[in-house]
């Protein structure tokens, strides 16, 4: 069983005596009915799982008045055996997105307060026009992810004190130890190519068979592009299925820019741009904004139409590659691509880790991969997936546009100059 942070944001939760319903929200096949299936047989007495894509009749429990009485009577009528005991239940109403009565019923279901709500599902963002009366002020919301950089290394048995021996490196810039720095370098690169979708990362752990993972994950990918077909608008169903398809190829340029007429010959953001907040929406993808300035704030100097776009999981961009791609990762071999998949597993541990994402572009000729907020400064961080890690780049911001700290992520080991540091790509989790 693969073990999730989320698990403990769930008992927090249960544990607080004003609690709303809580909505957690994610992609697909990320793992949100399993882990809170497991939360519900494990801390309660009595819970009921009402999922509307595989039992849509139940859909009717939410037509009619949505007082809680009534809710009750429907849920006892149509699901035999169900027990709403006051303090003891968790009623779980599973791909809610289906059931836009459901989502309205949420406000009265937390002011009644007598039963614990969780309300799962993909594509949360997508359906607000659907919903009578949304409940604001009356939910809370998790975001999950698939697995990060930490839950794959406990799903391949590295301890937590090992962990905190490579944090405590991190933080004493101290040398990682040889033979730890050269696991955690090969786990790094394991994780580039089977990303964090649990079942993707359960056949790795279980058989180390890429080929077993690589079959799952275009599975996943195929799952998404029925999902584009199901849930986006008529309009927008073959220009979301391409901005999707294209992400590969507008990683692959020097220049990562998002273009739309990659997506499309003469494409435009008029014509593309709601495709893909759509996808942003359906937590596919993450936005990464160019910064007019690489200053603190960087929302207030983040350029909205300048941006590239990442997956939100490395793994399903290496299925999205042709054959042989996986391979080429972990023998270093990746060619033009090496580069924009290096960047992108940054990104997904950085979005995973609840950051925003912003690069710096000047002339053409400067870019730093990404800044952060570190330590109350803005923090230029640059990638590096090749062995020359001179980063002229880092140099460049630093002294022309007074960035006061940089931070450059390699293969290399813990080290760095007076003007910025160093860390194994691994450690980018401690950022």
């Amino acid at each position: 069983m693969l073990k999730r942070k989320i698990y403990d944001d769930l008992m927090q939760w249960k544990s607080r005596k004003d609690k709303q319903c809580l909505v957690v929200k994610g992609a697909r096949q990320v793992g949100k009915t399993f882990i809170i299936e497991l939360f519900a047989k494990e801390n309660y007495k009595h819970w009921i799982t009402i999922n509307f894509v595989q039992n849509p009749a139940c859909k009717a429990i939410f037509d009619g008045d949505l007082d809680t009485e009534t809710i009750i009577k429907q849920i006892s009528l149509r699901i035999p055996g169900a027990k709403m005991v006051p303090g003891e239940t968790l009623l779980f109403l599973d791909e809610i997105q289906d059931c836009p009565g459901a989502r309205t019923a949420l406000k009265f279901l937390t002011q009644d307060g007598r039963f614990d709500i969780i309300a799962s599902g993909s594509l949360l963002g997508i359906n607000y026009k659907d919903v009578t009366s949304y409940p604001v002020g009356y939910v809370e919301h998790l975001e999950m992810y698939s697995l990060d950089f930490e839950e794959f290394l406990w799903a391949n048995s590295v301890s937590p004190e090992s962990i905190a021996d490579i944090k405590e490196c991190f933080d004493q810039r101290k040398t990682v130890p040889a033979a730890m720095h050269e696991r955690m370098t090969e786990l790094f690169k394991e994780y580039i190519v089977v990303g964090g979708m649990p079942r993707a990362v359960d056949e790795f752990v279980t058989t180390h068979n890429f080929a077993g993972v690589l079959k799952i994950q275009r599975g996943i990918i195929a799952d998404y592009e029925d999902d584009i077909a199901k849930y986006a608008k008529d309009s927008e169903k073959a220009k979301a299925r391409a901005c999707f398809l294209s992400i590969p190829k507008n990683l692959s340029k020097d220049y990562k820019k998002f273009q739309y007429s990659i997506v499309e010959r003469g494409g435009t953001a008029r014509k593309f741009g709601g495709s893909l907040m759509w996808l942003y929406d359906a937590g596919v993808i993450n936005f990464c904004n160019n910064l007019s300035i690489p200053e603190l704030p960087f929302e207030g100097n983040a350029k909205s139409d300048c941006f590239k776009v990442y997956m939100c999981d490395t793994g399903l961009l290496m299925a999205m590659l042709e054959e042989g791609s996986q391979e080429d990762v972990i023998d270093g071999n990746l060619g033009i691509y090496k580069g924009a998949i290096y960047e992108n597993i940054i990104a997904d541990i950085f979005g995973k880790s609840g950051k925003k994402l912003y690069y710096f572009e000047h002339n053409s000729k400067l870019e730093i991969d990404f800044f952060i907020r570190r330590n109350k400064t803005a923090t230029a961080v640059e990638v590096k997936s090749a062995d020359n890690t001179k980063s002229k780049s880092l140099n460049a911001v630093i002294e022309k546009f007074n960035v006061k700290r940089g931070v450059r992520l390699s293969t290399k080991n813990v080290g760095g100059t007076d003007d910025f540091e160093s860390f194994p790509l691994y450690m980018a989790m401690f950022l």
